[in-house]
């Protein structure tokens, strides 16, 4: 309804859009709800949590000293499958880092404001997981005192890398987005950390705060240099999402072997990299949103939406995995045909089918409305698909090698106990870091959120009393 008088334009708004925030809070509780996360004593639970993660990290460390002092010969790694558990775990982590980029940067570019709940988390996610697979190139390659060869730095031998080798490109792609990552989300943080300093009690709390959001004052100059830079760096990220994982494709893309020589990997490779990353994210958010009380913040309909990506992202890989045995069959490649039909009929078929249920099967449950505002079922899919897509992993490269143009040459894998725990330690250096982030960092973007709240309009007015649900906006010509 529109009422037009020569001072006054009044606009009523009968169905508006559901608030990013519910229960229509002020930006000062905002400021108190997530703040007091790091002000606040730690809770027990969040002790014991780290307690374990620790721990567990510890002896996954104890498993790296104990391969560099004895050799890649206590993984159970042969030949054919010289490539086995290492590989699989560096990409798995690199695709678990793919989301925190597409929410802050693909996502603030396409200007929706849901990602601000939880892009903050999505970026620390990034980070941690690019170190945990930037552990695995340094140890797998066995000699771990040459792994600087593989930097475009000179030598007393002039020996330089081999620029043509994929693997050197895995060096760049993978420095880079990480390095791209720390300053997307550094900057997104300088806002909330002069918040934490204004607020901080303690002289070291002020004075770390104090130095780490450089001198942020909050003007409107420091706002229209900020906005510009993030959005600078949202178009630099954004190619990132596709090139590093499309990058690590080509470690096997690149090669002659049936099951990895097809140009479907780079695609295929960056859907189940999101599809992955978005699944870790609602992994680690569902138990924060109920554990600090953040459900007026990462509502059901942020739930909701990224329940939605991840049946589509999931559905993006199930079409990759039905083109893959189509190619092979209709490409006439006898060793081809073979090894995709080894992969799902072959000793290692449980893997196989593993991962199509976990990625392609699960993910179809949030067609329905009642299980994506579930939080039971969204967790459990959510733990499918992390399951499912360290098994698509497994099956590219354990599965492939494992019998490839020899027969002779035929081999099973058998992972030992120094790579189970070695891998699960970095799931404890991931959650350790996860816990610290949380602990001493906002992990929710205070600044981005109260963006979106009703009363950052300028010409918000505070609803009247007897006005109902009904929005009204006046705008004095």
């Amino acid at each position: 309804m529109a009422e037009n008088d020569a001072s006054t334009t009044v606009f009523v708004e009968r169905m508006p859009r559901a608030p990013l925030v519910w229960n229509n809070h002020s930006m000062a509780w905002i400021s108190d709800r997530i703040a007091g996360i790091v002000e606040n004593k730690a809770p027990r639970w969040w002790w014991v949590s780290i307690a374990i993660t620790a721990s567990v990290a510890g002896f996954g460390l104890f498993c790296i000293f104990y391969l560099l002092f004895t050799g890649v010969g206590v993984w159970g790694n042969n030949i054919p499958i010289a490539w086995a558990w290492g590989i699989t775990n560096f990409v798995f982590w690199i695709g678990i880092g793919h989301a925190g980029t597409l929410i802050s940067a693909i996502l603030h570019l396409c200007r929706q404001k849901w990602r601000t709940s939880i892009n903050r988390a999505a970026e620390a996610m990034t980070l941690f997981a690019v170190i945990c697979a930037g552990i695995f190139p340094g140890i797998h390659v066995g000699r771990i005192w040459m792994v600087w060869f593989m930097a475009p730095v000179p030598n007393p031998n002039w020996i330089w890398p081999n620029f043509r080798s994929p693997l050197m490109w895995d060096v760049f792609a993978v420095s880079t987005y990480f390095t791209v990552s720390v300053l997307f989300w550094y900057l997104g943080l300088v806002p909330d950390l002069a918040t934490m300093r204004d607020r901080a009690k303690g002289r070291v709390a002020r004075a770390v705060y104090w130095v780490l959001s450089f001198g942020w004052r909050g003007g409107n100059r420091q706002w229209r240099h900020y906005e510009m830079a993030y959005l600078v760096l949202a178009g630099i990220s954004t190619p990132l999402v596709l090139s590093v994982h499309s990058t690590v494709s080509f470690d096997f893309a690149t090669s002659v072997l049936p099951g990895w020589h097809t140009t479907i990997f780079p695609p295929y490779f960056v859907a189940g990299a999101i599809f992955g990353g978005f699944a870790m994210v609602l992994t680690l958010m569902l138990p924060a949103r109920s554990l600090y009380k953040l459900q007026d913040v990462f509502t059901w309909d942020h739930i909701d939406v990224m329940c939605k990506l991840l049946l589509l992202t999931g559905s993006i890989v199930g079409y990759a995995y039905c083109m893959e045995f189509f190619v092979a069959f209709y490409g006439a490649n006898p060793f081809e045909r073979f090894a995709f039909l080894n992969r799902y009929f072959g000793p290692y078929w449980w893997a196989s089918w593993t991962m199509f249920a976990c990625n392609v099967i699960m993910p179809q449950l949030m067609w329905v409305r009642a299980f994506r505002r579930n939080w039971v079922m969204v967790f459990f899919v959510s733990m499918c698909a992390n399951a499912g897509m360290w098994f698509e992993r497994f099956v590219i490269f354990v599965i492939s090698l494992h019998r490839d143009f020899l027969p002779s040459a035929w081999r099973m894998y058998y992972p030992t106990w120094v790579d189970v725990f070695t891998f699960a330690g970095t799931f404890g250096i991931f959650l350790t870091l996860f816990l610290l982030f949380i602990r001493f960092l906002p992990m929710v973007a205070m600044s981005e959120v109260k963006g979106v709240l009703p009363e950052a309009d300028p010409h918000y007015y505070p609803p009247t009393e007897g006005g109902g649900e009904e929005t009204v906006k006046e705008i004095h010509a």
